[in-house]
């Protein structure tokens, strides 16, 4: 079993060592992995916004871009990475391949072991997260963006304020995108 670097995430991303950023990548890679799994469903679009996130931290590491928060700057990227493949519809290996990565190729074992991160170990998929949520939460949230209902028309439907229903969804929408997007 290999040992276990006791750095830390900033102290890899600044070392001169070239195999610290590999360290690094062996750190995040399962959760990154996992964020693009769930958000995507596609295994072989999780592989690529995966691959062109690590490009990136690669790319501003080479720059000597000083990183205070590694764990923020890295779920920032991984968030614009995805928020670029949803506006362009698909993912973008220019980046990755300036920085050298290989194409990926990946087998039928890889593509299964993707797809099981679009589950993580809590079951964190869209529908066991709305049901985790408690019932007032659930329906504002459903009603607002699955019947797209305004806030009066939800209020209205649970017998509460505006503001008590705009604080529902809000409070919905958070606990869904820690449970959906957070790495575990």
């Amino acid at each position: 079993m290999p040992q276990m670097d006791a750095r830390t995430d900033a102290e890899l991303l600044s070392a001169p060592d070239p195999d610290a950023i590999g360290v690094f990548y062996d750190r995040h890679e399962t959760a990154v992995l996992a964020f693009f799994a769930r958000r995507t469903r596609d295994p072989e679009a999780a592989a690529e916004l995966a691959a062109e996130t690590f490009a990136d931290v690669v790319h501003q590491v080479r720059k000597r871009v000083r990183v205070r928060e590694p764990h923020a700057w890295l779920w920032a990227i991984a968030r614009s990475r995805l928020a670029d493949y949803h506006r362009r519809g698909s993912a973008d290996d220019r980046l990755r391949r300036r920085v050298g990565f290989a194409p990926l190729a990946l087998d039928d074992e890889a593509l299964e072991r993707i797809s099981a991160l679009a589950v993580d170990e809590r079951g964190a998929t869209l529908p066991t997260a709305l049901a985790a949520l408690p019932a007032d939460q659930r329906e504002a949230v459903l009603y607002r963006h699955v019947d797209e209902l305004d806030y009066p028309e939800i209020a209205a439907a649970q017998g509460v304020s505006e503001q008590v229903a705009r604080k529902r969804v809000s409070r919905a929408l958070a606990r869904l995108r820690r449970r959906l997007e957070e790495p575990s």
